[in-house]
């Protein structure tokens, strides 16, 4: 059977605030429309994809999409419902038309393979498929800002997108539209013309991009830094964590040689997506020549602060023969957090031997393995 799909991309975003369509913004790097029609341009099952559009948006859309062979640009019409049936015209005047189409918000663009596939084979049982939650809060309706009456939330959904509909069956629906009708999705238009149209789970993370505050959800981000120093320089100490350990030698390194603040430092900015410290403190450049770690670190943290990143904990796992490292733990963790502004709880660093095994396990060397977490600010 032949599947469509029609993304109503012609509105202006103007709640948003910002300057052009709200579907242009990127979100996390992508513009939101790319994201929405790729989401529906992997599902093999469908063919044609319609994206509606304003005119002063169609040179930006069209090169924004180019790489997508199945994409048709639809004028789009002064309401929702009227980019639809543009789109719906479009797909009922070739040569086969299809049999189902399924309608999405283009500023939904988190939309799951899952969802997609739910909504196709829901429409192909029941000839309707409507993306739904059911609702959790009390609801009230209310007059002159007076609650005057409470609904039964079992029997009450938050609708979302996609909707996918039987096509012969939702074309004749639009095609009966009244003047005086007005509706705010497809739903509504297969309600009034053709039947109930049935419901299906949706997902609590297919969210409307409506607000600008909606643009800047939390992420989580991983990050991984592994740092090696080895033994030979001369000095009865090493640097860990801020500390000063007593050594038979010191660590080789152009700065202080911390290892350990090293493998968090370049954990930080890989989660951040960032060059790694060699990139911002490299060891040709004289300024770095012993240069304390922890003022490294403060300035990493402000790298990844400027990335909108603030650090959720570092978990760090050190690799020594020698020395012993039990008794100065305590003090690295407090003066990592310090740096970081995170609470002691949220640093973790332990230290084993590499039991005797390799060039760690003769003792020529230390290796720090560190994790990291980043939340969004």
């Amino acid at each position: 059977m032949k599947i469509a799909a029609v993304i109503p991309a012609a509105g202006s975003g103007s709640r948003t605030g910002f300057e052009k369509n709200k579907i242009l913004q990127n979100y996390d790097g992508v513009p939101v429309l790319r994201r929405t029609v790729s989401a529906f341009a992997a599902e093999e099952q469908i063919g044609t994809i319609c994206v509606c559009v304003r005119e002063c948006d169609r040179a930006e859309i069209s090169s924004l999409l180019s790489d997508f062979a199945n994409v048709r640009l639809i004028n789009g019409g002064a309401t929702r419902t009227q980019s639809v049936q543009n789109a719906l015209e479009f797909l009922a005047i070739g040569q086969t038309p299809p049999d189902y189409v399924l309608i999405h918000d283009a500023a939904r663009p988190f939309v799951s393979p899952k969802i997609i596939r739910d909504c196709i084979g829901t429409a192909r049982s029941f000839g309707s498929a409507v993306c739904s939650l059911p609702c959790t809060d009390t609801l009230v309706s209310a007059q002159n800002g007076m609650v005057c009456g409470k609904l039964d939330r079992d029997s009450t959904f938050f609708v979302q997108t996609p909707q996918g509909f039987s096509f012969p069956l939702l074309l004749s629906a639009y095609r009966k539209i009244a003047p005086q009708d007005s509706f705010t999705d497809d739903a509504g238009v297969f309600a009034k013309y053709v039947a109930p149209p049935r419901l299906f789970a949706g997902e609590k993370a297919n969210v409307k991009l409506t607000f600008r505050e909606d643009f800047c959800m939390a992420q989580t981000r991983t990050g991984i830094g592994i740092d090696t120093h080895a033994f030979g320089k001369a000095e009865k100490f090493i640097t860990l964590g801020g500390v000063k350990i007593p050594s038979e030698s010191g660590l080789v390194a152009h700065s202080d040689g911390d290892v350990l603040v090293h493998a968090v430092m370049d954990a930080l900015l890989s989660a951040a997506g960032l060059f790694d410290i060699g990139h911002y403190f490299p060891d040709t450049d004289p300024q770095y020549k012993g240069a304390d770690s922890l003022v490294l670190l403060a300035k990493v943290k402000e790298l990844i602060k400027k990335e909108g990143f603030a650090v959720g904990n570092v978990s760090a796992a050190i690799v020594a023969q020698k020395p012993k490292l039990a008794p100065f733990i305590a003090q690295m963790k407090q003066n990592i957090a310090n740096v970081l502004q995170i609470s002691e709880r949220n640093v973790g660093i332990s230290a084993g031997t590499n039991e005797g095994l390799g060039s760690l396990g003769r003792g020529e060397g230390i290796t720090v393995t560190a994790n990291v977490v980043l939340h969004s600010k």
